[in-house]
């Protein structure tokens, strides 16, 4: 993408996060990684409402300005981003009130209850808190970006990213959508998860569709046995996308090795 359009594109987007509430004041962040590498950031402390094109930042690949304009003290979780993920050319972060709840709760969006979630987003995991413009954050973060499209940061908000601008904002978006649905069913008595073998056609579906290839397959933690010991969150499986009924109550998360001491210990116990 050239300067031009990712200025203008970077202020129409921002006026829709803050139009729907996702920022208030100078909340958020939103970059574009230009064809030659520089990247175009929204300023620090700015209303993401009232930004203009020429009010913008721009920076090399390393964040070092080009200009006098200063951008988000936060744009260190942009490039790590885009470090991590070549296929990505922007970044939206935001605090939409529905998915920052679960951030703020400690949960992750990662229950199997829609089906065109599943094909176009795929879960989205939690990072651990870290301090926000710090190595901490960016260090929580970093073994979740690969293989996921948007995360949830604890006690802080969510990030979503993309081939281009309106398709990271899409993805902010179905993020927000979708922690408001999972809010209200629970409300509702719990949602009524997938099963295994519909999550299992809804992958071959989206990969088939090329939506997402098979290197999102971390985005359904816990599927299938190879995707849950090479997932970066192996270490807290979803027990959503094992198949289980219930939204939430109850719900335990085992890792292999916990798995199998588990079960040492109940064969030492009846042979006893």
């Amino acid at each position: 993408m050239d300067e031009k359009t990712a200025r203008r594109e970077i202020v129409q987007i921002g006026k829709l996060m803050y139009e729907r509430s996702y920022v208030v004041s100078s909340d958020g962040n939103i970059s574009v990684r230009l064809d030659d590498g520089r990247i175009v950031a929204t300023p620090t402390m700015t209303c993401k409402g009232r930004m203009t094109e020429d009010s913008l930042a721009l920076t090399d690949a390393e964040g070092k300005s080009l200009t006098d304009r200063k951008a988000s003290s936060e744009l260190a979780m942009h490039l790590l981003i885009y470090q991590e993920r070549r296929d990505v050319k922007a970044v939206c972060h935001a605090h939409p009130p529905h998915g920052t709840a679960f951030a703020v709760a400690g949960l992750a969006i990662d229950q199997p209850i829609l089906s065109e979630v599943i094909l176009t987003l795929g879960c989205v995991p939690l990072a651990a808190y870290g301090t926000p413009s710090t190595d901490e954050l960016t260090e929580a973060m970093r073994p979740l970006v690969k293989h996921h499209n948007a995360l949830l940061m604890a006690n802080h908000g969510a990030v979503a990213y993309g081939a281009d601008l309106w398709q990271a904002f899409d993805r902010l978006e179905t993020l927000e959508h979708t922690a408001r649905i999972a809010i209200l069913s629970r409300i509702l008595g719990g949602s009524k998860n997938l099963s295994t073998d519909a999550v299992e056609k809804l992958i071959n579906v989206r990969e088939a569709a090329g939506y997402l290839g098979e290197g999102a397959r971390c985005q359904a933690c816990g599927y299938l046995h190879e995707t849950r010991l090479a997932c970066p969150t192996g270490d807290r499986p979803s027990a959503g996308y094992r198949g289980s009924s219930e939204n939430g109550a109850g719900k335990i998360a085992l890792t292999r090795d916990e798995l199998v001491e588990l079960l040492s210990q109940a064969v030492s116990r009846g042979e006893s």
